[in-house]
């Protein structure tokens, strides 16, 4: 096993025993499953269902215990709430708020990770921008088809600029467009120096973008290694040339047969595009023809605050220079708001007291002169208040007298 230094992820014969109501073992969902993941790779982890590969998933994300062996992130405990800010998780189905819409949910999580409000609103920008759901930012979520749900739950997951991305079924429900955005994507990502966990039942996709693979079956490693050692067929040989003439062709195959004996299996024939390849050249050269289109948008490169330090420092440093050049002013100081002495307010509600013992026929006088315009609103509330209960009061003395 590699040194914490070179490793994201270590698990070592991690097991995982489910037990029923009487405390009897009803599946072992893993059997002593040891891998790593290495710092700058994407690693994929693939199997047929009930293989284990969502207990792995939810154990390295501190949600399950395991019964016997360990898992650690960057060398800690996943459950350690300072790990949980450097890992970004996109579950196979996209549990979002319906009544939100990508602006929202974004600002959400944001708020969740206690981003400042210029921050949260930078990320959702270049997010949605990245995802390619510029005229979908203000829908609700739960208008979105699953395919545009997948692409919001991808930029959720990226919104902490995590170290470490895990990637549970990415292009589930997306089309072959945002299929191929998505792998590239992730080989960006891992080029700005993420560390991917793929699961995914997809391998033509896991073929193109993880670095190394492990297949489990059963709850245990059956398959750990590179993508290209392990697919590699060391016993075929496999030439690509120009388009041959018929001559040509006769003359490399009785080559070909005196090397290796007349009875090995010679195949000729031309090679095709794969379909994938094929159905988007059609679409680009629709979009080259400005066609209208309801659906998601061609997404744009990763935001360029995934970079992580780097490319924040540089950014910092343009900020500093730019401000450098300009003038600095200073903003006017807000003026301070006046407090109201204490004793005032006494010596005004004495007042209010005092008046309310006057004869009615002054107070009418007095309350007939013109307001003064500087006097607060909310003490000629108070006066209201007062006067209507000194009335009252009267009105009850009056009622008691013999």
């Amino acid at each position: 096993m590699p040194s914490a230094d070179a490793s994201v992820l270590e698990v070592i014969e991690l097991t995982k025993v489910f037990r029923d109501f009487w405390g009897r073992e009803s599946v072992k969902a893993l059997d002593g499953l040891t891998f790593d993941v290495r710092r700058g790779e994407v690693f994929g982890l693939l199997g047929p269902n009930g293989s284990g590969k969502t207990t792995t998933v939810r154990i390295v994300l501190g949600l399950l215990f395991p019964t016997r062996g360990g898992v650690s992130i960057f060398g800690k405990s996943p459950r350690s709430v300072e790990i949980k800010k450097r890992v970004g998780y996109m579950p196979e189905e996209s549990h979002l708020y319906s009544y939100m819409n990508a602006e929202e949910t974004l600002d959400f999580f944001g708020r969740l990770f206690r981003l400042p409000g210029a921050e949260r609103a930078r990320r959702t920008d270049a997010l949605i921008d990245m995802v390619g759901l510029q005229r979908a930012r203000k829908r609700p979520i739960g208008q979105y088809s699953k395919g545009m749900a997948r692409r919001i739950g991808l930029a959720q997951s990226l919104i902490n600029d995590p170290d470490f991305l895990i990637l549970d079924e990415p292009t589930t429900g997306l089309d072959p467009i945002g299929t191929r955005e998505i792998k590239e994507l992730i080989l960006s990502l891992r080029n700005m120096g993420k560390t991917i966990l793929l699961c995914s039942h997809l391998l033509g996709d896991v073929q193109e973008v993880c670095d190394r693979i492990c297949i489990l079956y059963g709850g245990r490693q059956r398959a750990l290694g590179p993508v290209s050692e392990l697919l590699a067929a060391s016993d075929v040989t496999q030439i690509r040339a120009p388009r041959l003439d018929e001559a040509t062709l006769r003359r490399v195959m009785a080559v070909i047969e005196e090397s290796s004996g007349a009875e090995s299996r010679v195949e000729v024939s031309s090679p095709t595009r794969p379909l994938e390849e094929y159905f988007l050249d059609v679409v680009d050269e629709a979009r080259r023809q400005k066609l209208a289109t309801a659906g998601a948008e061609r997404g744009t490169a990763a935001a360029s605050f995934l970079g992580g330090g780097q490319v924040e420092a540089e950014r910092l440093v343009e900020e500093l220079v730019e401000a450098g050049r300009e003038p600095q002013q200073q903003a006017p100081a807000a003026e301070p708001i006046a407090a109201i002495p204490v004793q005032q307010d006494t010596a005004f509600i004495t007042e209010l007291v005092d008046q309310s013992s006057k004869p009615e026929a002054e107070r009418k006088v007095e309350q007939a002169r013109p307001a003064v315009s500087a006097e607060p609103a909310i003490r000629r509330g108070v006066l209201d208040e007062l006067m209507a209960d000194a009335r009252k009061d009267r009105k009850a003395d009056e009622g008691k007298a013999p």
